[in-house]
């Protein structure tokens, strides 16, 4: 191996501990945007969720997204086991852990929808589903030459295959297993189930905006050129927009800064330039930031309004926005970058809505189908485990307790003083 080939392998497997290093921001994000009766539970499904991930796409997961098949799934390559080096490009093992952790991203970000309500099996068996046959399909289409990457699909590092994918999951939760106890009142209005540690959730972001790089930097697959420097630039610059624009919108409009809404669209930001970091100019970097920004804070409203009891904003952070970043390309996309790494130039730049129109048709597939497959995945776990939550008495005493039989945070909770902790 030489050592360009060396340093493209070392790259993009530090680029994988990166992304694995988000779950522990989704950890404290999620855990602190929920009650801390639930922040044990939290914490505890992620790890083992990631380890049910790491297992279902090693046995069927790669082979379903990157196996030799047609165009809508692969079929060989099952139960991943290439040792073999190469003397350029990534070794295949290298490649698969880089892959198999944006798999891993996805599915957390559907479990968003299942916060404080849903069974511990129900996370089990869901996680298993998932990733064998909702995410690897999406990624397939786009990333494992598959229908929609015939048609020139631009999706760098998964607006569409990791962000919506997650989200249309999330969405079909939230359908089904209904608002959490005590959300919405008999006469229609809300009330504001706030997260108990806003110091957590704010870390949790950094630490997902660190891990981005991996993420999206690391989509580059390679160091020959640098380019990866370029494609955090935007990521940076959206991330940075999409913060800003959330604060203001909300201080304008509510009269507070309010600090989960800049957070959320700080990911909003991260999320919509997930897609487009390798295809658009860095001016056109802070539009697509400022504008998930903006649309993260009404899509947050919108979705509150319409009684979908969303705790962790997976819909708005990661649906919505990742709507926006898909057809950002469609608008920003250079033609210089569009020929370097695939697909048609933007509207904006005289290429017409020839690439717009397949980003639309890829966010309408992927996410009805996502959609559509989460739920009727859901309705197998529902028939199967006799229910989807949690009853009545063990949501109000937390699922900490009633899942795990301790609380994350004992010495916090009634009784704790009676019991000597």
């Amino acid at each position: 191996m030489d050592s360009i080939a060396l340093m493209d392998n070392v790259w993009i497997m530090l680029c994988a501990v990166l992304v694995l290093l988000m779950q522990g921001g989704f950890i404290l994000l999620e855990a602190g945007s929920t009650r801390m009766k639930n922040a044990g539970h939290i914490a505890g499904k992620t790890i083992f969720t990631v380890g049910i991930a790491s297992l279902v796409y090693w046995a069927v997961g790669w082979g379903f997204t990157y196996g030799e098949g047609n165009a809508f799934i692969g079929l060989s390559d099952f139960f991943f086991g290439d040792y073999s080096t190469a003397e350029e490009g990534l070794v295949g093992s290298v490649d698969f852990f880089f892959q198999l952790m944006f798999a891993a991203i996805a599915l957390t970000i559907a479990f968003g929808g299942f916060a404080e309500r849903a069974k511990l099996s129900v996370y089990i068996l869901f996680a298993v589903l998932f990733s064998a046959f909702v995410y690897p399909i999406v990624a397939h289409w786009i990333w494992g030459d598959g229908w929609l990457a015939d048609l020139g699909k631009q999706d760098f590092a998964g607006s569409t295959v990791v962000h919506l994918t997650g989200a249309m999951g999330a969405l079909a939760a939230t359908i089904l297993l209904k608002p959490r106890l005590g959300k919405y009142n008999k006469d229609g209005s809300m009330n504001d189930i706030q997260g108990h540690n806003q110091v957590y959730t704010a870390l949790g972001v950094l630490l997902l905006w660190v891990g981005w790089f991996g993420f999206n930097a690391g989509s580059t697959l390679e160091v020959a050129d640098a380019f990866f420097g370029y494609v955090a630039l935007n990521t940076q610059l959206a991330a940075a927009a999409g913060a800003v624009a959330a604060m203001f919108i909300a201080w304008a409009l509510s009269g507070k800064a309010d600090v989960p809404t800049t957070l959320n669209g700080a990911l909003a930001g991260l999320v919509a330039i997930t897609a487009s970091c390798a295809f658009v100019a860095p001016w056109a970097a802070v539009v697509i930031g400022i504008v998930g920004g903006l649309i993260v804070y009404f899509s947050m409203k919108f979705f509150d309004k319409a009684k979908i009891d969303d705790p962790i904003f997976a819909l708005s952070v990661h649906g919505v926005a990742g709507v926006w970043g898909t057809l950002s390309t469609g608008f920003f996309a250079t033609p210089e970058l569009a020929e370097m790494n695939g697909g048609q130039a933007g509207l904006f730049y005289g290429g017409g809505f020839a690439q717009l129109g397949v980003q639309t048709l890829s966010v309408v597939a992927c996410g009805v189908f996502a959609f559509i497959a989460s739920y009727v995945l859901l309705l197998v776990c529902k028939s199967v485990l006799g229910g989807l939550r949690v009853t009545e008495e063990e949501e109000i005493i937390g699922l900490d307790l009633s899942e795990h039989g301790s609380y994350g945070y004992p010495e916090s909770m009634p009784g704790s003083e009676k019991s000597g902790a």
